[in-house]
This record gives structure tokens, sequence and C-alpha cells, in this order.
């Protein structure tokens, strides 16, 4: 299997068997991933060259404007889509395989977990895997020490909330906080 086939597979949503071709390839990414996160938070690093890293981590130029404060935590790299004007700051983890898009002109707190993998409910098949994307749409703030979980949509201007747990659509122009995240006003532009 090839990095295309992986990255079609997980578009598919397609179920990761335990043992299959599939499964095999995210194990391969993941050792990938950690050669590269090792540079990346192992040793000083200037702005271009987190970018350099970045964008091999991911397999996609990244945009000059995109800043990072490492360490950077991520089990596959290579389905990580970023825009213009990114931040992300300081001990965040991105379970990407499932596919993470973050739009232009957002904002990343502390500690933040992405997660794009659920394992199957059934205890026989517990080790196989489904994969969900999660979008964050333009100019959003993501608070510190959220979880935003597979399958999710944050839409165009919201805010997440300082510690929250996302385990639902957010609309656009909305402050959402809480385990898990509610709605609690909009934000009047």
């Amino acid at each position: 299997m090839d990095l295309s086939e992986f990255l079609k597979a997980m578009k598919e949503q397609q179920a990761v068997i335990d043992g299959s071709e599939l499964m095999l390839m995210f194990h391969k990414l993941s050792q990938d991933a950690l050669k590269i996160t090792n540079e990346i938070n192992n040793k000083y690093n200037t702005p271009e060259e987190i970018r350099e890293l970045f964008s091999k981590l991911t397999g996609k130029k990244i945009d000059e404007t995109f800043r990072l404060f490492p360490p950077f935590y991520t089990d596959c790299g290579k389905n990580i889509t970023i825009g213009k004007n990114i931040f992300i700051n300081a001990c965040c983890k991105f379970q990407d395989q499932g596919g993470i898009t973050i739009g232009d002109g957002t904002l990343i707190g502390h500690n933040t977990t992405i997660v794009t993998l659920n394992h199957n409910l059934d205890p026989k098949f517990r080790n196989n895997i489904k994969p969900k994307p999660v979008i964050i749409g333009k100019n959003v703030w993501i608070g510190s020490d959220c979880t935003i979980l597979p399958g999710v949509e944050i839409e165009d201007g919201a805010i997440i909330g300082a510690g929250s747990v996302v385990t639902n659509n957010i609309p656009r122009n909305c402050i959402a906080a809480g385990n898990p995240a509610k709605i609690i006003r909009r934000i009047e532009t």
C-alpha cells in the first residue's frame, strides 16, 4: 500500500482491520512521524526550520505564516491540511489518520488533542479502527486543554473554551465550552 491508497481509504472512512495492510501502513507512517517530531521536539529550530520540518511531516508545503511552539505530537502527519496564518501552541497532539483540516487564521491552545479514530465497540473486534475527519474552519480559536473528537466540524469564527471536550459540530461564530461542549452564546459580528 502506498500513501495515496492510504489517504483514499481514510477519506472513504474505511474500517481499519487489525492485521490488515491498512493497519500495517498506520504503523509505518507512525514511525516516520516519530522521526520527524523527534527533530521538532528535541532541539531548538528556527521558525523557518519548523516550517520545513512540518512540511516534511505533512508531505505538503506549509505557508510562511505558520507558527508552531514545540513540543508537537502526531502518530501520522500525512493527513493534516492547514491553511495560512495558523498558530499551534505547545504540547498539542494530533491523531490525524482520519484527516484534520484547519482553516486560515486559526489559533490552537496549549495541550489540545484532536482525535480522528475510534475503536470498534464490540470487544471481539476492539482492535479494529474507524476513521472520521475533523474539520476546523477559518478564524477559529481553540482554548488550552481541549479535546476534539472524531467527525466534529467547528465552523468559521467559533471559539472553544479552555478544557472543553467537543463531541458535536459547533456552528459558525459560536462560543462553546464544557464537557461535553455546549454552545453558550453567539458572537455578534
